[in-house]
């Protein structure tokens, strides 16, 4: 019988049983792609992460090479995956640099220590692509809201470090907190754009040492903590003077679904675009077992 281990994190939090989920299949060699997808469901969460080991002058080379599944397709960069495994990997290296190998190449994780004792990590996106502006009529149509909920002073639109997201700027806390999202109606407005999902925000938020308030709603119900789109958002922040290039600035999400998350974000301003785009946060290992 084989036999493969697991260990379960919180991710984007300090604190054990809130952030986001993940399972990190720490040496998933010998699994097939099938059995990966049917691990991913088996195991139920938003993501579910494979790490499969190569001899030290690949990983020297290319990274440590990672898989990502969501219960339904296998993602080639999502976020809280990535600082999950980085954080999975930084404490069995024993390295305070991490490079993971995903479908969308090479990205590194950078570990340091704060004040207050608690590690963070915090990884390099590749550089965005801003993509399309959209119609805030209809957008909101798809959200089912009015358009006057929405920000008329930001732009709607598309930001990619990998996975394409629409930043819808949304105006007020409490519309945010009210969202009754129509998931099917909005898959039918974003196939026909450049972006995959909506990623809500609004610079109303529930502590004012925090800049932004998300929600993330898609085919899985509810995303508590989306790194990938909290880089598009760090991208799309800094290029609209949402917050200051470089400025370490934080988002809070999965509030709604008590399962409070802060992500940390910065970005380089350059010319009419950002660059260099950095999303951290804390880890919690919450539970290990095998399949």
């Amino acid at each position: 019988m084989r036999r493969f281990a697991f260990i379960q994190y919180d991710v984007f939090t300090s604190r054990p049983l809130e952030g986001n989920q993940l399972a990190v299949f720490t040496d998933a060699r010998g699994l097939s792609d099938e059995e990966m997808q049917a691990l991913a469901r088996e195991m139920n969460l938003s993501e579910t992460t494979f790490v499969l080991p190569g001899n030290a002058e690949q990983e020297r080379e290319h990274g440590i090479r990672v898989r990502i599944f969501t219960v339904g397709e296998e993602l080639p960069f999502a976020g809280h995956p990535t600082l999950g495994t980085g954080f999975y990997l930084h404490e069995r290296d024993k390295k305070d640099v991490v490079e993971l190998n995903l479908n969308v190449g090479k990205i590194p994780v950078t570990f340091t220590k704060e004040s207050n004792g608690e590690v963070r990590g915090e990884m390099r996106q590749r550089d965005p692509e801003f993509g399309q502006i959209h119609s805030r009529d209809a957008v909101a149509r798809a959200m089912g809201v009015s358009v006057g909920e929405l920000d008329s002073e930001l732009p709607i639109q598309t930001v990619s470090t990998g996975m394409p997201f629409a930043i819808v700027p949304v105006r007020s806390l409490e519309t945010m907190q009210n969202l009754r999202i129509d998931w099917n109606r909005c898959a039918e407005y974003l196939a026909t754009t450049d972006a995959k999902f909506f990623y809500f925000v609004s610079r109303e938020t529930t502590d004012r040492s925090r800049d932004l308030h998300a929600r993330m709603i898609f085919y899985n119900g509810e995303d508590p903590a989306t790194g990938s789109a909290g880089g598009c958002c760090a991208a799309w922040a800094v290029a609209h003077g949402v917050v200051a290039s470089d400025q370490r600035a934080i988002i809070e999400q999965g509030i709604e679904m008590k399962r409070a998350s802060l992500l940390y974000f910065r970005a380089t301003k350059s010319g009419d675009r950002a660059v260099n785009v950095r999303v951290g946060g804390s880890t919690v290992k919450v539970m290990a077992g095998e399949v």
